[in-house]
């Protein structure tokens, strides 16, 4: 398919007409964006159907929506027609994932799935953690907060890691307990992994009057220590001008701003966090530093590591009887605090 779309876009581009008028290096920049232009459509047409998989997988057991909310303004945009980004506040979307058993004339708690990936998204690997949530009764509200993929390369760009991601969590959030009155809003818990383990941290270090507590997997702990760890083309993503726009070199405070480790003072929530050690994604160091530092700052939490538990990474996401094994101590720790 790819080579198929790559020689339709060649034909176009290179056309009898078009040959005569232009200069090999115009047509080359030409077929460069429609290439591109391509790249952003069919990133599109994969989450188009990688939605469609939720109501196949899921359908059953939960009443599923996608909502889009309007989320704080993208202060690097650009004005248009004489309307400042100050007056037009992006969209964000939102995943719900309501048990079709739930009794909707009682309070329910409900967790915040927080999608992982600089740049990623809430995917149908999620399924089974959902699934589980759903049989154990609780309400699960998944946010795509910018920098998501699948929307486009405005969206992609509106990425301000560590920033602006969780105010985004934080709307989506507040629109739920809004819009569904059967939801607790003293018992809703923060999950996610990677990435989203950040986020969850740092949103529930900045707003502990929202949620209950909270829940990090493998979780990005320090930025400064991460880009030491990765290759180049890695920190470049950082560094980018529509990202933090600075190498870490250049803007040590910055990257510690958006860090975990450097925030731990702020903790008030109950947490659990946990990591393996043959991570090569998220190295265990950064998850030991984290727990150093809450250790040092006198917080109380939990936390475990695994000993080069199978799967690395993902070794308590993905669908093995050791994963499921692994599952229950965090389902324990949501239980006890989310009742």
């Amino acid at each position: 398919m790819r080579r198929f779309g790559f020689a339709l876009l060649l034909v176009c581009a290179t056309a009898p007409g078009v040959l005569a008028q232009d200069t090999a290096e115009t047509r080359l920049k030409r077929l460069e964006s429609l290439v591109e232009s391509q790249r952003w459509e069919l990133d599109q047409l994969r989450k188009i159907a990688d939605d469609n998989q939720f109501w196949l997988r899921l359908s059953d057991v939960a009443e599923i929506d996608k909502v889009i909310l309007t989320g704080t303004p993208d202060p690097k945009g650009v004005g248009r027609y004489g309307i400042e980004d100050s007056r037009h506040p992006i969209r964000i979307y939102c995943y719900t994932f309501i048990p079709k058993t739930l009794d909707r004339s009682k309070k329910h708690p409900a967790i915040m799935l927080i999608h992982g990936g600089v740049h990623g998204d809430f995917g149908t690997y999620h399924v089974h953690l959902v699934r589980e949530m759903l049989a154990k009764g609780y309400v699960v509200v998944a946010p795509e907060y910018r920098g998501s993929t699948g929307y486009g390369r405005a969206m992609y760009e509106l990425i301000d890691y560590g920033g602006l991601e969780n105010d985004d969590v934080v709307t989506c959030r507040n629109w739920a307990v809004e819009q569904m009155p059967f939801l607790d809003p003293k018992r809703i818990g923060l999950v996610g992994w990677s990435h989203g383990g950040m986020i969850s941290l740092m949103v529930g270090f900045d707003h502990p009057d929202k949620f209950a507590c909270i829940y990090a997997g493998v979780p990005v702990s320090d930025l400064l220590t991460r880009l030491g760890y990765h290759e180049p083309s890695y920190t470049a993503e950082f560094a980018a001008p529509y990202h933090i726009g600075k190498a870490p070199v250049t803007a040590v405070d910055e990257y510690r701003k958006r860090s975990p480790i450097w925030n731990v003072d702020k903790l008030k929530l109950p947490l659990m966090v946990t990591s393996s050690t043959n991570d090569r994604d998220v190295n265990v160091v950064e998850v030991e530093q984290l727990i150093v530092h809450l250790k040092a700052a006198g917080k109380p939490f939990e936390h475990h590591i695994e000993k080069d538990a199978p799967g690395g990474h993902a070794w308590d996401r993905i669908d093995t009887t050791f994963a499921r094994d692994a599952r229950k101590a965090m389902y324990d720790f949501l239980a006890k605090h989310l009742k």
